[in-house]
């Protein structure tokens, strides 16, 4: 049965139904409906939730949580995900699975509570120090955003790293009809042997580390990791076609974006052009042999990245395309959002 729900708060329901059972997080618009919704409902299923002094305390939180076993998680927007980057940084250097949600406000600095994408760079290139990656999920409805939620879980486990989903605010505010999953069997979940959980002792103990003094350790435990993302990459890299079969002009975009983006090439389909459009649902892995496969078929001529930011994914897609075809830009920022309308009229222009 379908439930009337807002983005945030079927998030966090999303992810209570997925395992969550632990939250620490602190307050920013606009995604404080998550921490608000977990603080009463994973008290109902046994879990914890802590309203931590900060974004630094709270993904620290996170990585002892995650450590111990938990399936923990965090959310934030803009700012705060900023704040969390050398947590984050830490937590993918020891292994520890855990979700954390970024609702996308505009920027740079404290810059205002509308949506934006100009977080891009940061989620997918890393974001704080070091060689690392992220399963990085960009759900374009509110029911997606509930499903790629609930088995971020189960990947974050699969591959032993963090997953982002990465949103913007109107994902988070507006209000659409889900499905709602089962609820997990948390005591049905496979044991994890590495957790610092007190059951390993004496020459089994267990240690949670992403200190390597040794620099050949520490090489073999970069390859190591880039191995696992070489294997995520093969297995969970997911992208939209939308009428690309035929398409001349194919439109790329990603999450709310590629939902304008799509009433464009129906507006646009009116007008006799033929367009398409390619929608990344992983951001990283990037979806880069579709692109080169619909740029080099013979069909396409051109793509436009549309973005609500000043221009980020567009590099992925140059470099995914690799001059086969031109790559145009459209974009807003401050949160502003582009309409159908707007993307039509760029694409008319020069026509």
């Amino acid at each position: 049965m379908k439930k009337l729900m807002k983005g945030n708060e079927a998030i966090a329901e999303a992810a209570i139904r997925g395992g969550c059972r632990f939250f620490a997080g602190y307050p920013i618009t606009p995604q404080n409906e998550i921490p608000e919704y977990l603080s009463w409902r994973l008290n109902e299923v046994g879990g914890a939730f802590v309203q931590a002094e900060s974004e630094v305390a709270a993904i620290n939180m996170v990585y002892g949580a995650a450590g111990a076993g938990a399936r923990a998680m965090t959310s934030s927007s803009s700012p705060g995900i900023s704040l969390k980057q050398e947590g984050i940084s830490y937590i993918c250097g020891a292994e520890l699975p855990c979700v954390i949600v970024n609702i996308v406000r505009a920027g740079p600095g404290l810059g205002g509570i509308q949506p934006a994408q100009s977080d891009y760079f940061q989620t997918v290139k890393g974001g704080g120090h070091g060689d690392y990656h992220m399963l990085v999920l960009a759900p374009a409805t509110v029911q997606e955003a509930v499903d790629l939620v609930y088995s971020a879980f189960d990947k974050a486990d699969k591959y032993r790293l963090p997953v982002m989903i990465l949103g913007d605010g109107m994902i988070g505010q507006m209000m659409e009809a889900v499905e709602l999953p089962e609820m997990v069997d948390v005591n049905a979940l496979a044991k994890k042997e590495w957790a610092t959980d007190g059951t390993g002792v004496g020459e089994n103990r267990r240690i949670v580390n992403s200190l390597y003094i040794q620099p050949d350790v520490l090489e073999e435990i970069n390859h190591k990791l880039f191995a696992v993302y070489a294997e995520m990459k093969k297995n969970e890299t997911a992208v939209e076609e939308y009428m690309c079969e035929d398409a001349e002009i194919v439109l790329t975009g990603y999450g709310t974006v590629a939902r304008i983006a799509k009433s464009a090439v129906h507006m646009l389909r009116a007008k006799g052009i033929k367009a398409g459009l390619i929608r990344p649902i992983t951001l990283y892995p990037f979806p880069d042999e579709a692109y080169a496969r619909i740029a080099g078929n013979g069909i396409c001529r051109e793509m436009l990245c549309v973005e609500l930011s000043m221009g980020q994914m567009i590099e992925d897609v140059k470099l995914s395309v690799n001059g086969k075809v031109p790559v145009e830009f459209y974009g807003r920022v401050g949160g502003n959002v582009m309409t159908a309308e707007d993307i039509v009229k760029k694409v008319m222009e020069g026509r």
